[in-house]
């Protein structure tokens, strides 16, 4: 039980997200985000209660700073996740994770600062858009040691998941349409297919929320190796907020749910 809870919390990190029938998907490649989405002009921060099976399992912020001039813009993205409550007790979780992004959300850096149960590591990328090659490095902060290190080829504007998710905002996508977006974690590359199905309906602490309900495919071998499904409602309006962020694990541990709780700009 311990294992899964713990396996449970680590999911919940990678994420920190029906077709219609009258017509065939309509694939974009390379899709440019919409420059005038509000988040990409003023900081924002969006807090995330984070829920396995009935458990409140923990809690996630997610903020976003522009960092640039109009002619090459840039940003810095922060993400924090710790357990909370009765799975605290069994697991203590702690990461914080940060991003630098720039025009069409390319990654250029990442820096990840985890702790996890009685295990401190840290790992950084630097992902290097004009020689095509992302340069990944962990280390154990305890041993102060080198676990992992590695040189990866990387598409052209390769994000990580954090900048993915803000250039599907970005985007307009949608119900009947897909893009492939090009991502990466340092490790491996893909390109990720991305399908808005649905209008659906949300209801979180902050409201009901009208939302396009999309499918990811980050996981099952594509950029990571675990079995998973990952799915994102966004509001269906200008915002674009990230209302709902679930992803579905085998039935042994099950599905985690993240849900937005508090958004502030400025």
């Amino acid at each position: 039980m311990l294992r899964r809870r713990r396996a449970a919390c680590r999911a919940a990190i990678g994420v920190a997200l029906l077709l219609s029938p009258s017509c065939p998907p309509l694939e974009l490649l390379a899709a440019e985000p919409e420059p005038t989405a509000p988040f990409m002009k003023q900081a924002e921060t969006l807090q995330y209660s984070v829920q396995w099976r009935v458990f409140n399992a923990g809690a996630a912020t997610l903020r976003i700073t522009p960092d640039g001039v109009a002619e090459h813009p840039r940003w810095r993205s922060s993400v924090h996740v710790e357990s909370t409550g009765v799975i605290a007790e069994f697991f203590r979780l702690s990461d914080d994770y940060e991003v630098n992004l720039e025009d069409n959300f390319c990654a250029l850096d990442s820096h990840l600062q985890a702790l996890e149960g009685k295990r401190s590591r840290e790992t950084r990328v630097t992902y290097d858009q004009a020689k095509g090659m992302a340069s990944y490095v962990e280390r154990d902060r305890v041993k102060n040691v080198v676990l992992h290190s590695a040189q990866t080829p990387i598409p052209e504007c390769v994000s990580d998941v954090v900048g993915g998710l803000f250039r599907l905002r970005a985007l307009q996508l949608d119900v009947g349409q897909t893009a492939h977006l090009p991502m990466s974690d340092g490790k491996k590359a893909a390109q990720v297919r991305i399908e808005a199905q649905s209008r659906e309906e949300v209801v979180t602490k902050l409201g009901r929320f009208k939302t396009i309900h999309y499918e990811a495919d980050l996981f099952n071998g594509v950029l990571y190796k675990r079995k998973a499904h990952v799915d994102f409602w966004l509001s269906d309006d200008a915002r674009r907020l990230p209302v709902q962020i679930q992803v579905r694990l085998p039935i042994v541990i099950g599905t985690i749910t993240l849900q937005l709780e508090k958004e502030a700009q400025g």
